[in-house]
């Protein structure tokens, strides 16, 4: 795979906790993923990213994290993380993880020495008094007391204390784990809340220090050949987002206008113009995706009147026509393989998963639900462990039962629809039509027609969004209401059965020209 393999590539978001459960407790592991890599080079993918696997008390997730040298017990060690990377090697999987900048955690070594001496607390925002009335992300304020009567600052959860950026022990913090996990031999670092770092009287978005950050570790990732940093960046401003793009900075960044966007063309067409025209200037390559562990899955939310996404839970519960939202879910799919950049895939997409919305109150996590009193729900929905095989819960989530003991293993972490029997990986695997089988045959069709490259639109309705890529391939998306005419040439791949040769609605056809041999 070349040096800028990350330009093209299709890379799969593997929520550990929930992908596959190794040692029969009830939580996925890295056991369960290594028993599952052949899955993944089955789907076609290029690149595994991993969301936080360091020790931590799990107040949200692992994104509170405790040791950015270790890997939480639960998950397994150090060593089967270094064979799991070594395992993806040969498969040609590469391996991007998690790296937390913006908070710890309280149960960090920095954070329980900086309560135990005030000389040690500069490494966070600590104060006599709170600055400011920030509010947290999650609900609730900002700011928390210790015992001896200061406070201290936190974007997120309480459990989630900001690290100070101007302090310099940070910034050497930070580039010594980069290096750390370089060393063996991972090939990326996904940035969470990589905007946030610094804070000022003005606020905490955007502060134009992070750059400096960023333009340093770009030189670190540099120094190893090959590696990538991507960037979770929510920016409304195209323009500012864009900075963090420039060729001695981040190499990607998540491309939320699109993965918010409704079903709807005229504002999907805008995005991608919008996306294209931000990024080819700078040489840098747009992303797309369609959800990850903390956005509604798409099945349930293309199935309702609103079809947008945004935090904050105001669609949770809406009705939803399934069938319709999975008949739009695979258009979409096809529509972001076949843009040019690279693609994300949240785990279970490729299943076609729905939602989890009705979630007993007691089974919840996510702090976004306590902290918001209820009335958010959280992102627990999204993150229910992927149903593998069988007729029942727990659907193939743990290991293969040898022994009674085995067979008495713990219930997944969190439990799954009695209705996912037809959408486990198994039940799909032979079906031909299968929301699996168009994820492995679009990936397989993209690895060699589509990834990076260029877009030329072509003449269409304005409810149908027509374009054609390098390789010649068109790609017909048909969001009206009637039947769409197709170009001349071969459909290679549909996301939905044909209209006597014309597209249906909600349906996205890949078709090359005459006399094309590919």
């Amino acid at each position: 795979m070349s040096q800028t393999w990350w330009r093209g590539a299709a890379i799969y978001q593997v929520y550990l906790r929930s992908f596959a459960d190794g040692n029969g407790d009830g939580i996925g592991d890295l056991a369960g993923l290594r028993s599952r890599l052949t899955y993944l080079k089955d789907l076609g993918v290029d690149a595994i990213w991993l969301n936080p696997w360091y020790p931590s008390p799990m107040a949200d997730g692992g994104y509170d994290v405790a040791d950015y040298r270790d890997i939480e017990p639960v998950f397994g060690t150090l060593e089967e993380a270094e064979a799991f990377i070594a395992e993806a090697h040969e498969l040609d999987i590469k391996v991007i993880i998690d790296v937390v900048p913006n908070h710890s955690s309280t149960e960090s070594a920095w954070f329980k020495e900086a309560l135990a001496d005030r000389r040690a607390r500069d490494r966070f925002w600590f104060r006599d008094e709170p600055d400011n009335d920030w509010r947290s992300i999650f609900g609730g304020p900002a700011w928390t007391q210790v015992a001896d009567g200061q406070w201290y600052l936190h974007l997120f959860a309480p459990e989630q204390p900001d690290f100070n950026w101007d302090n310099p022990d940070v910034h050497r913090e930070f580039e010594d784990v980069l290096r750390f996990w370089f060393d063996r031999g991972v090939d990326g670092f996904r940035i969470d809340s990589a905007a946030l770092l610094f804070k000022s009287a003005d606020g905490y978005e955007d502060l134009d220090g992070v750059h400096d950050v960023y333009r340093r570790w770009r030189e670190v990732a540099d120094e190893y050949g090959g590696r990538v940093l991507i960037g979770e960046v929510w920016l409304p401003d195209q323009e500012r987002f864009a900075r963090y793009l420039r060729p001695d900075e981040l190499h990607t960044a998540f491309n939320f206008d699109f993965l918010s966007c409704p079903w709807e063309p005229a504002a999907l067409r805008r995005v991608i113009d919008l996306t294209l025209a931000t990024h080819t200037p700078i040489g840098a390559p747009p992303t797309w995706v369609l959800s990850n562990h903390d956005v509604t899955r798409p099945v349930t939310r293309y199935g309702r009147a609103d079809t947008a996404f945004e935090h904050g839970g105001r669609l949770h519960g809406a009705p939803s026509d399934l069938e319709l939202g999975y008949r739009r879910a695979r258009a979409a799919a096809l529509l972001a393989m076949a843009l040019p950049g690279s693609v994300y895939v949240y785990q279970g997409e490729e299943l076609g998963l729905p939602e989890v919305e009705d979630l007993p109150d007691e089974v919840r996590q996510d702090p976004m639900y306590a902290r918001s009193g209820g009335t958010n729900p959280g992102r627990d929905g999204c993150r229910v462990p992927l149903p593998w095989s069988g007729d029942g819960p727990p659907f193939g989530f743990g290991p293969v039962p040898r022994t009674d003991a085995e067979a008495g293993a713990a219930a997944p972490w969190l439990p799954q629809p009695e209705s996912w029997r037809k959408l486990t990986a198994e039940a799909q695997a032979g079906d031909l039509g299968s929301m699996l089988n168009l994820y492995r045959s679009g990936l397989a069709l993209r690895r060699d027609l589509l990834g990076d490259g260029t877009l030329t639109w072509l003449p269409s309705a304005a409810d149908v969004l027509a374009f054609t890529r390098d390789s010649g391939l068109a790609c017909v998306t048909n969001l009206g209401r009637t039947p769409a005419p197709l170009p001349p040439g071969r459909v290679v791949l549909s996301s939905g059965p044909l209209d006597e040769g014309e597209l249906p609605p909600d349906t996205t056809a890949w078709v090359l020209p005459p006399g094309s041999e590919a």
